[in-house]
């Protein structure tokens, strides 16, 4: 019998650096060498896919997951590893939050509004 594939899940998020060019270029070449226990952590917590696109200040992240995938499941495990709370304190200096973020959100989950 055929198996039934089960489908990923995906999320987009959005989250603007400040409006610097030096401060951009330090956060994008921090992203050409992310740290190898950030990387592991990602795949540990169920993300198959991660994706960051910027466009002036802004950013754009693009991320497929197992579908068991759980964003609560993803914050504890992250709260819980020194080394992603260091790269975190790291990226903090170069980002700022949307204006209608909530005052402890960063990366803001998007809404789909269009598929083909």
């Amino acid at each position: 019998p055929l198996k039934m594939k089960t489908a990923h899940k995906k999320y987009c998020f959005a989250l603007d650096l400040k409006e610097d060019k030096r401060l951009i270029a330090a956060y994008k070449a921090h992203h050409k060498k992310v740290w190898p226990e950030i990387l592991q952590q990602i795949k540990e917590t169920g993300i198959l896919e991660m994706e960051i696109y910027q466009v002036g200040n802004r950013l754009f992240m693009i991320m497929e997951t197992k579908p068991e995938f759980s964003l609560e499941y993803k914050e504890k495990q992250d709260q819980k590893n020194p080394k992603v709370q260091e790269w975190e304190a790291l990226m903090s200096q170069y980002q700022q939050q949307l204006p209608f973020a909530n005052s402890d959100e960063k990366w803001v989950l998007m809404d789909q509004i269009f598929k083909l």
